[in-house]
């Protein structure tokens, strides 16, 4: 079955729910999560809490459109249609850029995960490595990408829990704590400095880590042009992940921070790991590294994934290169795998270069990029309902809660989040790099798409 424009429908339900998880759940909540801990302490629970519900208006917003009007290359398509063609392509093009800057996230921390095992060989080289595998993965036909992304997701997903399940049974039956001399329980949340150690400032200093973690869960909207049956699946798909990815979240940093001072957290490689090491139980922190890594691989996965079908949309829009709307016999925009395939080397030549510094740099970039596009989706949903009348509105068949209160609310967190990554030194070159790049598309869009608009319309 294909959909009328050259992607297959080969994706299930239980593949956009594991995709949307695959794509939120990775570095994020494993290698990222440290440094949130170490802005905001046990507070960093309420950021996850309110992030999430931030991001889960945006969801709302972007399934209210999906389910009106399924079309791949979603997001940008509405914005190109009720905002009108610069904010599309604005919004597109800033998409693509998230995804790569969020695959370089990953496979930079991919590099990280592999010195656990081989701390002397030079990190690029894994870099180079699972940048190749992953090209090919993403060549084949769409379900077998459904496939992979489903059981790795599984293999991530089903760590997460017994690794909640395993934190709650050394918290209650005190499992080595002898070996590891330091008290357990829910008293290590507010023993040392209190709930808030760092004050508000800490606390709103971990949202640009926060925010980043949930980045790639609007995947789900983009799969909508290949999913089987839209209006069935993305609505069970968007009422069930957001919530999910926060109970992993939220349930595992609390789990993090009852074993152990959060002060300690993250000072050697991925908290999780770490925990497992500590409690001289050696095999887990190997399992769990084998986890770590799936996690990073699908993430990857399905952030280049997203990245193709954004660039396949927009070249049907005729607001990217032509090329990029070339398909093969599988069904696959295989020309935008190639490119993102190209900006990852990239990455290997940062890890080649400074490989201290690169993960915080990146993760506040792929900040930016992920909260500018959650904010054009929320101004693209009310410029929609804006261009309908009553009783159309009331038709909606999954129309967002608590309108117009809630989209009010989640547009407004957004400024407040690019209010954060301004005021923070740390996180001020990914603000002035995000807006020269947002100036950058400007221009390109006055210099090549324009034109080429104006000429059709002649």
């Amino acid at each position: 079955m294909t959909s009328q424009d050259g992607l297959k429908r080969g994706l299930s339900a239980r593949h956009i729910r594991f995709m949307a998880l695959g794509s939120a759940i990775g570095t994020g909540l494993f290698y990222g999560s440290a440094s949130a801990i170490q802005q905001a302490g046990p507070a960093v629970l309420l950021a996850y809490l309110i992030g999430g519900a931030a991001v889960y208006m945006v969801m709302r917003a972007l399934g209210e459109m999906a389910v009106h009007d399924p079309v791949s290359g979603s997001f940008s398509h509405y914005a190109t249609r009720y905002m009108g063609p610069l904010a599309g392509f604005v919004l597109g093009w800033t998409y693509a850029f998230e995804m790569i800057i969020v695959c370089l996230a990953d496979v930079t921390a991919f590099g990280i995960y592999m010195g656990f095992w081989f701390p002397e060989v030079p990190r690029w080289i894994w870099v180079l490595g699972i940048v190749f595998l992953i090209g090919a993965l993403n060549l084949c036909n769409v379900k077998v990408f459904g496939e992979t992304e489903f059981w790795l997701s599984i293999l991530k997903v089903s760590a997460i829990v017994a690794m909640i399940v395993a934190g709650f049974g050394i918290m209650i039956f005190g499992i080595g704590s002898a070996t590891s001399g330091t008290e357990i329980g829910i008293s290590n949340l507010w023993a040392h400095g209190g709930f808030m150690p760092n004050g508000v400032t800490g606390l709103i200093a971990s949202f640009a880590v926060v925010m980043f973690a949930f980045g790639g869960i609007e995947i789900i909207g983009i799969t909508a042009g290949e999913a089987k049956d839209p209006q069935r699946s993305l609505p069970q798909a968007i009422n069930a992940v957001p919530l999910r990815i926060l109970l992993f979240y939220v349930l595992t940093l609390f789990v993090l921070m009852c074993i152990y001072p959060w002060p300690q957290i993250g000072t050697q490689g991925s908290p999780f790991v770490q925990i497992f090491d500590n409690l001289g139980i050696a095999s887990a922190a190997t399992i769990l590294n084998i986890v770590v890594i799936s996690a990073a691989v699908s993430a990857i996965n399905s952030d280049i994934f997203g990245a193709g079908r954004m660039m396949y949309g927009l070249a049907r829009e005729g607001q990217a290169p032509a090329s990029f709307a070339r398909v093969s016999r599988h069904g696959v925009p295989w020309m935008t795998v190639l490119v993102m395939g190209i900006a990852l080397l990239g990455g290997v030549l940062l890890n080649y270069l400074i490989p201290k510094d690169v993960f915080l740099l990146i993760a506040s970039l792929a900040t930016f990029a992920t909260v500018w596009v959650w904010l054009m989706i929320l101004l693209t949903q009310v410029a929609m309902r804006r261009s309908m009348n009553r009783e159309e509105a009331a038709q909606l068949k999954f129309a967002v809660p608590f309108w117009p209160y809630g989209p009010a609310a989640a547009i407004a967190f957004m400024l407040f989040i690019f209010g954060v990554l301004g005021y923070f030194p740390d996180n001020r070159a990914a603000l002035i790099v995000g807006a020269i790049w947002i100036v950058l598309l400007l221009i390109a869009y006055g210099v090549w798409v324009k034109p080429k608009a104006l000429n059709h319309t002649h």
